[in-house]
């Protein structure tokens, strides 16, 4: 297993592990990532200042991953873990806890003083994750992602 960068020919397995796990939760498609524009894209969509994709590639196939981005619409120094998503043969490898501490170390190293996250419901195991590094639950979003399906809410002080 190893935690990289994205590279664009990553664009269409990608959006693959991200798509494929809506259905299996039952997860609304609408007001997520999986209409985002940057699904089909997320090599050119990580490509700014003080963000990153990073994926998971096991056996040559890249098989799940996750980013660091600034919160959109918002003027503080917050970032949004975005798009952490694995295949289900990868998950229950420990590869969720490696790739959230990834990204955290990212975030920290481009100096955003907190870490925001969206999340639905049905992603138990992703909340648990969550909570483990020190996320806290929010009554409302921040910033605009445009995510309106998602109905919970983190933030991690950084610093």
């Amino acid at each position: 297993m190893i935690i990289r960068e994205i590279q664009q020919k990553d664009n269409k397995e990608a959006a693959t592990f991200i798509r494929a796990a809506f259905p299996e939760f039952e997860i609304p498609k609408v007001g997520t990532a999986y209409e985002d524009p940057e699904t089909d894209a997320m090599f050119e969509a990580y490509q700014g200042e003080r963000e990153v994709y990073f994926v998971i590639e096991e056996d040559g196939e890249v098989v799940g991953g996750a980013g660091i981005k600034q919160l959109r619409d918002n003027k503080d120094n917050v970032c949004e873990l975005q798009k952490m998503y694995f295949l289900t043969k990868t998950r229950g490898k420990g590869y969720g806890k490696q790739m959230f501490a990834k990204c955290l170390e990212a975030a920290k190293d481009f100096g955003y003083k907190q870490c925001y996250l969206e999340s639905a419901s049905q992603l138990k195991a992703a909340i648990h994750i969550y909570e483990s590094f020190g996320f806290t639950h929010l009554d409302g979003p921040l910033g605009n992602t445009g995510h309106y399906s998602c109905g919970v809410w983190m933030l991690k002080e950084l610093s």
